[in-house]
């Protein structure tokens, strides 16, 4: 448990910089060029998501059981992870509707994506990494809103039926990707049960 709880404070920590530690990371980025902090950046993600990974393997290895979750909860974690997907398509396909809507569409991608996950599961790993991503995307999607508020930003948002289509059938797509094969190829789980 203690190499998930380090992984997920390097992890989360160095994602929260922008809102937590603003003027060091603004220094960093001043004196050593904006390639040192995406490198560093990127070293400390890495070191993280490994011992996040590793952490929580170890624990499913010896789990405490915090809760049941009930069944009904399962497909409301399918719907919640179909707009997850369709988030993660918003912020990284083509120019959307759905990205202009939402404003930071990755961070509430995570957020959906924790939130689902935690409905489902009830091992106290689960909560920890989970609850943990969720507690982080909400309060960075809210740093971020304010930060667009105070920066005056505006988003354009692009016309046309796909402007809307784009990240709903692209999420439509990975989520079944996922469903019917990804998760039980990477964590060994089937979603869908059996």
């Amino acid at each position: 448990m203690i190499l998930l709880l380090l992984g997920l404070v390097l992890f989360l920590g160095v994602h929260s910089a922008r809102f937590l530690f603003d003027g060091w990371r603004t220094r960093i980025i001043a004196e050593r060029g904006e390639g040192a902090w995406k490198g560093l950046y990127s070293l400390v993600s890495l070191i993280g998501l490994v011992l996040i990974v590793i952490g929580y393997g170890q624990a499913r290895q010896s789990p405490t059981l915090l809760w049941v979750p009930p069944a009904f909860l399962t497909p409301v974690n399918w719907v919640l992870m179909l707009a997850a997907f369709a988030l993660l398509v918003a912020a990284y396909g083509p120019d959307n509707r759905l990205r202009t809507a939402v404003g930071h569409p990755m961070v509430l991608s995570v957020k959906v994506w924790a939130l689902a996950h935690l409905l489902v599961n009830g091992m106290l790993a689960d909560v920890l990494l989970f609850g943990s991503f969720v507690v982080w995307a909400i309060v960075d999607y809210a740093a971020s809103r304010r930060r667009d508020r105070a920066e005056g930003m505006v988003r354009t948002a692009p016309s046309g039926a796909m402007a809307w289509l784009t990240p709903i059938l692209g999420g439509i797509v990975l989520w079944a990707v996922f469903v019917f094969w990804a998760h039980r190829a990477l964590i060994g789980v089937s979603p869908m049960g059996g």
